[in-house]
Formats: C-alpha cells, structure tokens, sequence
C-alpha cells in the first residue's frame, strides 16, 4: 500500500469517528449580574377543572409543587356542565322550612350551585397552588347552539351566550362567590383569563374575531364590576395570534386589561405563526414566538402589560420520542435561555397526565405532555425541572448557546446542555426508532474555568441513561397495562438520578454531556 493510501485511509477515518462538541466558558462569582426570575416555574397546565378531584391528580400535584414551588394552576372547564355551576331549573328544597323551623336555605331556588367550584379551589390553595382561572366553557343552558361542540372527549360547548346578561350575571356571581369565600387579598392575586383559543375550534362565534372580543369586554367588565383589583387579561390564542388587533380593540372598547395571554408549541408552523414559509426548528418556535409577541405589546397602546404564555411545550401533539423522553432535558433551558427577559410567566402544559382531552389514557408512555406520566411516575422533564429550580435567581452573562450561569446564596448554578434534534420522528415511537436505540447526537465536552466560586461541585445529570424512565419501561417491553410491581419499579427508576460530588482542581471542571442530556452545576463555598 503506497503512502496515498495510507494518508486516504487516516482522512476517511477521521470523517467517520464522531465528532465531539468542545465548550469552554470561564465564569466569575463575582461578575456583575441581572435578576432571573424563575419565570418558567410560576404556573402549569393541567387537565380539565373537575379532574382536580380525583387522588392522582393531587398527588402529582404535591409532588411537582414541592419539586418547583410552582403558584398557579390552570385548566379548562370551570363552567363546564360536570362541574354544576350553572343550571336554572335547579330547585332547592327548603328543608328547614319543611319542617317549620325558623331561617332560610342556603342556595334555596339558586341557579348557580358553587359546591364543585369550592372543592375545586380548596383542593387546590390546601396544597399550596393558586388558580389561574380561565373562564370557560359554555353552559348547555347558556348557550347560543347546542350543536356548537368541541371534539375533545368530553365535548364541551364553545358557542355564544344566547343572551349576554344572563353571562354577565353569571360571571359577576362567580367573582362574588369567590371573593366571599377567600377574600379580595386572595383573589386578587389570581388570574382570570377570557376563554381559551378562541382562534382555533374552541370558540364558534361568527365571524370569530369580533364575537370573541364582544365575549372579552362583557366577562373582562362583569369580573370589575365586583372588584376593580381582579386581574383579567387575553385573547389566551393559539399560535401567538391577534394580540395586535385585540390591544388595538381594547384601546378602542375601553374594557380593561392586565395582561396579555397568548399560547404556542415547538411544532407550530411558521404559516400559522407567522404567515411565513420558513422552517422553523422546534427549538426557536417558542422563542421566536415570545420575541413576536413581546415586541407586539411594546409597540401598542399598553406597552407596559405583562405578557403571559400560557400554554407552551415542545409538541401540541402525542409524541413520545418528545414530551416522554430525555429530549426535553436540553430543549426546555434553551427554551428559557432563549426566552429570559421577554416574558413574564411561562406555563408548561402541563403538570400531569391525569389528562382526558383524547380520551381515558391507555398506556403509560403516549406522548402525554405532563411532568408525570399515568400512576404518579415521573418523566425526564420532571427531573429536568427538579434540576433548574436549583438555579439562582441572578444570572451572569456567558457567551454560550448551551449554558446558563446563575448566582445562588452560596456560590453558583450552572446548567449545560447539549441539545439536538428529536430522533424517531413522529409520535410512533418505539425501542428501535426511540431516543436510545442509537445516540441523537455527539457528546459535549464543557470545561468551566471557575473564579470565586468555592470548591465544592455536586452536579445533577438528566439524560438517555440519568433520570430518564423510559430506558426501564423499553427493558420491560413497554407494556400497556404495567403490573403493579412494574409501576412501583417505573416510579423507582424515573427518580433523580444521585448527585455527583466532584472538586475543582485549579478551578477547573471537566463534564461530558450527551446529546438530549443535561447538567446541572452546583458550586459552592
């Protein structure tokens, strides 16, 4: 073999040996700081109103609220039948005058019944979560057409009130109840939120637009009406749409507004967006869609209003190799890199896949979007949020796309990811098309040169084989209907993984990271 060759062999070798991504970020405790708000933390998603009853849900509520802290909760349906607000036939018997005592019923000849509504609430302020009230959907004896249902599996209606005063009143005894039961101080520091998506098929008032402003300005005025210190906001859309013409009809209208709530996912495409033809990767959409919406308000009539997502995730679709997996471990600190400094809240959807929009869950793994699959079983984007509220609440700037640096009260957190695009497309994910049948990417090396920041290092990995259950449930054969020895194993193997104590040696740190991985960093003194 002549020299050619030998020299055309080492070249086509290095081709072929994956590559290695190197990082090395020199970071300072010292080094002057902005305030970083935990901002993706404050509120979650979740199923419908009256699966806040059930056990699980609760369970996995408590368990995410002592993981982040997180304040407010979510959910649709408030209004929903199910849940018993509204009838107008009701008759209550007035027992105590049946029986020729003194004093009347409480609720007697009501057409609002509050009992679910406080079982709700109180199940949710008992463990330490507020409401986020989104004022929806519409009554069966309220509405407009009874035809007008929504194709989730419990069928809600998304017409029209028939008849506008009776909504009014509605609302307006609504908001009394609550400040009667919890007081102003409380539900004052709540938000309420007119509908939800009235853009897409959850609002059927023709032409869209219009009707939905018209149902803003009489729910947005009936909740004043009791007190002016309810805080009430829109147009809660998909797809960051018409937040310019609704700030343009409020200017007009005068009704008032506190907030602006808008919602968008990874996969959204940039024609729905933003009427464009480019290709938006699902790790830019959410930020790309921030940025649009955040310099919307800065140049309306109410620069100053803060600006709320509501709704967001990597999928609005069941993709398992997606919300289920360890992909989410680095997608979701790009996303909040991406996005600190443009909003104000960021409501992940959602906490739990106690969650029945397509239906009673089949299977452990679908795709769901919640933190905690079926059976109370923590996913990788539990952990990954288990993870990043260790995070202070200063950040330092570091020239990075894969880093975010933050001071803590006894040193710094740092996290470092190495992300890369989603394997096995689509939401048939199986072991062989899944994010462990074969590597998503090369590995990342950081090497971080550390000044003033104490010796001590525990890091806290999630990735393909730290935190993710998803490897045990594929060992297992994914089955459907796991036994309960397999659910207990389930929740043992989706755990945190144990931290890593390690030292600095010069103040340096060495961290390979693969890709869909995560780590964060804690130094202290």
């Amino acid at each position: 073999m002549n020299r050619f060759s030998f020299a055309s062999l080492a070249i086509l070798a290095a081709f072929a040996a994956p590559l290695v991504a190197q990082q090395t970020l020199t970071i300072d405790a010292n080094a002057p700081a902005k305030p970083f708000p935990h901002f993706w933390e404050q509120t979650f998603g979740s199923g419908r109103a009256v699966l806040s009853l059930r056990e699980e849900y609760r369970d996995d509520l408590r368990a995410v609220h002592a993981a982040t802290g997180f304040q407010s909760v979510r959910f649709h349906g408030i209004f929903n039948d199910e849940v018993g607000l509204y009838d107008p036939d009701r008759r209550v018997i007035n027992f105590a005058q049946t029986l020729g005592q003194e004093g009347e019923a409480v609720g007697k000849n009501s057409i609002y019944n509050f009992s679910y509504v406080d079982q709700i609430y109180d199940g949710l302020l008992a463990n330490g979560v507020r409401p986020y009230v989104e004022m929806s959907f519409m009554p069966a004896k309220m509405t407009s057409d009874p035809k007008q249902i929504q194709a989730f599996w419990y069928r809600p209606n998304v017409a029209p009130p028939a008849d506008y005063a009776k909504w009014d009143a509605m609302i307006q005894a609504f908001a009394k109840h609550l400040v009667e039961r919890y007081g102003i101080d409380e539900v004052s520091t709540w938000k309420f939120e007119v509908w939800n998506e009235p853009n897409l098929d959850f609002w059927m008032g023709a032409p869209k637009q219009p009707t939905y402003f018209e149902l803003y300005d009489h729910t947005a005025r009936a909740l004043k009406s009791v007190s002016p210190r309810i805080q009430v906001g829109g147009p809660a859309t998909a797809q960051a749409a018409w937040v310019t013409p609704f700030l343009e009809h409020i200017k007009e209208s005068g009704a008032p507004v506190d907030f602006v709530s808008t919602h968008v996912y990874g996969n959204d495409s940039a024609k729905d967006v933003f009427g464009t033809t480019e290709n938006i990767p699902r790790d830019q959409m959410v930020y790309r869609s921030v940025k649009k919406v955040h310099d919307e308000i800065a140049a309306s009539a109410f620069p100053k209003l803060p600006l709320i997502f509501s709704e967001y995730n990597a999928s609005y679709a069941n993709e398992p190799n997606i919300t289920d997996s360890p992909y989410m471990a680095a997608w979701l600190p790009n996303t909040i890199r991406q996005c600190d400094g443009l909003i104000s809240n960021m409501a992940m959807w959602d906490f739990s896949d106690v969650f029945e929009e397509q239906g009673v869950v089949r299977t452990p793994f679908y795709g769901g979007f919640g933190l905690m699959a079926e059976r109370e079983i923590p996913k990788a984007i539990f952990n990954t949020y288990v993870a990043l509220h260790k995070l202070g609440d200063q950040r330092i700037a570091v020239d990075s796309d894969s880093a975010l640096a933050t001071k803590t009260s006894n040193g710094l957190a740092i996290a470092l990811w190495n992300y890369a695009p989603p394997t096995g497309e689509g939401a048939n994910y199986t072991p062989e098309n899944g994010p462990d049948a074969k590597p998503a990417g090369p590995a990342k090396e950081f090497t971080l040169k550390l000044e003033h920041a104490g010796t001590n290092v525990e890091v806290l990995r999630v990735d393909p084989d730290h935190g993710n259950v998803l490897k045990a449930y594929d060992a297992m054969g994914r089955p459907a209907w796991p036994s309960r020895e397999q659910i207990a194993e389930l929740r043992k193997a989706g755990a945190m993984a144990p931290a890593e104590h390690m030292k600095l040696k010069n103040g340096e740190l060495h961290l390979s990271v693969p890709a869909h991985g995560m780590a964060v960093v804690l130094v202290s003194k």
